[in-house]
């Protein structure tokens, strides 16, 4: 058989190629129109919303993940233990959908533990109001305080890299402390309407992130390359690092991504791809050990990727995988860039070094579409993330603008800006517990219509 032999293409417009050089950002600095400001509608009307409260208000409405692109399933969860589940079974994944999944399932289970009591104490609440006592229940109630710290200790203790859920937590445990002196309706009532506020503010975050990382977008065209799913199925709007793609994507620009497979669960393949292609965003997915021939032959002009926990000094925690695709930007010339929201900085970090790292289990790397892949003998490492230094990241795109080196003050000064006390994570007040990935496949939850 005669071997072919295929040239290499010439490099796209915007991207530099010179080997083992700094990344190139011609046009960083250039004028952009207009039209393509800041009132136009660039979340595409079909993304899916990975997280909401159900119709009825009771439950949380939940998208699973681990079932696409076969299935569109959401699943009705009513209990803290549930949303627990999904979080460590990545039926919700991406650091602002999780921390948005624990502040509601917190809130919940905090209803749960409040119509509980009362069915539990005698006379009910009718009779504590006619006693003089509030007929919202008992503020400083010790059962319910302590099952407050009980649901959050769970929640805490599913995922330990990403940083918003912590921070999430963190925040819904502030407006329970403030409200002690009120009675636990009202706490209730408040931590719902702080889960509320949290998506809302997350929603917001995801455009003003697509507002500014448009202005990283070559005026020519992008060939992007993402790794993971850093979409609207990661986040509470139109996603972190995708939300620069679709604001190109609808001013009619030519954009397209390359989505790395991402192994060993294939959320670039599964749900990226799936994603990208219900917003008419054109899609290619590579496997990971392509990423080096594609910039290689020039048909990616920048990567533009998501990220669950940034050190004050510019160190980024995400799937493992991305400090491959910095080192081979780097190499080739090419942009990397992360886009995330202010609440994925860690400011109570020094460095890369000081982030925890998941570690999942052997099956997501032996197995394969149920079955064993591996010789029984054939042991597994499985880190769920990697980090990537500062010095290999070109830009950082947030809610609060472009920041560019020297990361530790620019980092800084954008986290100057925000509220005092808005809840940035630090270490945990009590010890978390762990939950243990579930032994099947099935759902523990019942189905629900979004």
């Amino acid at each position: 058989m005669a071997l072919r032999v295929r040239s290499y293409r010439a490099p796209l417009k915007g991207s530099s190629c010179m080997l083992g050089e700094p990344p190139s950002e011609r046009g960083r600095n250039r004028p952009r129109a207009r039209t393509r400001g800041k009132d136009m509608a660039w979340e595409p009307p079909d993304l899916p919303v990975p997280v909401r409260w159900t119709p009825d208000g009771l439950a949380l409405s939940l998208l699973d993940q681990t079932l696409l692109p076969k299935e569109e399933r959401y699943l009705r969860l009513e209990r803290v233990e549930e949303v627990a589940e999904a979080i460590v079974s990545l039926r919700v994944r991406g650091a602002p959908a999780i921390g948005l999944a624990a502040a509601m399932g917190l809130a919940m289970g905090l209803r749960r533990r409040m119509e509980a009591q009362g069915r539990s104490a005698t006379g009910g609440l009718e009779r504590r109001a006619d006693q003089g006592d509030s007929a919202d229940g008992e503020a400083g109630s010790p059962t319910l305080e302590a099952g407050f710290r009980e649901d959050r200790d769970l929640l805490l203790g599913t995922r330990p890299t990403a940083v918003n859920l912590p921070w999430a937590l963190q925040r819904m445990s502030r407006v329970f402390a403030e409200m002690a002196g009120e009675g636990a309706e009202a706490r209730v009532q408040a931590l719902f309407r702080e889960a509320e506020a949290m998506a809302r503010e997350d929603r917001e975050m995801c455009r003003r992130i697509g507002e500014h990382g448009f202005e990283v977008i070559p005026e020519g065209g992008a060939a992007v390359l993402t790794h993971c799913n850093a979409g609207a199925l990661a986040t509470g709007g139109m996603g972190t690092a995708l939300a620069p793609v679709y604001a190109a994507h609808a001013t009619g620009m030519s954009v397209k991504v390359f989505a790395d497979e991402t192994r060993p669960l294939f959320q670039g393949a599964r749900i990226t791809a799936w994603e990208l292609e219900k917003a008419g965003v054109p899609v290619t997915v590579i496997t990971d050990s392509m990423a080096g021939a594609l910039m290689r032959e020039g048909r990616v002009n920048l990567v533009l990727v998501g990220a669950d926990r940034v050190a004050s000094n510019g160190d980024v925690a995400n799937k493992i995988g991305t400090y491959s695709l910095a080192v081979l930007a780097r190499h080739h010339g090419i942009p990397f860039y992360v886009a995330l929201p202010r609440t994925t900085f860690d400011p109570t970090l020094p460095g890369g070094g000081s982030i925890p790292i998941e570690e999942r289990g052997t099956w997501e790397v032996a197995g394969l579409a149920g079955s064993r892949i591996l010789p029984e003998g054939a042991s597994v490492w499985n880190p769920a993330f990697d980090v990537t230094p500062a010095h290999l990241v070109t830009a950082f795109i947030t809610d609060g603008g472009i920041l560019r080196p020297p990361f530790r003050a620019s980092i800084a000064r954008v986290l100057a800006d925000v509220e005092p006390g808005a809840g940035f994570p630090g270490p945990p007040a009590s010890s978390p517990g762990e939950v243990a990935a579930p032994d099947s496949e099935s759902p523990t939850v019942t189905e629900d219509a979004p």
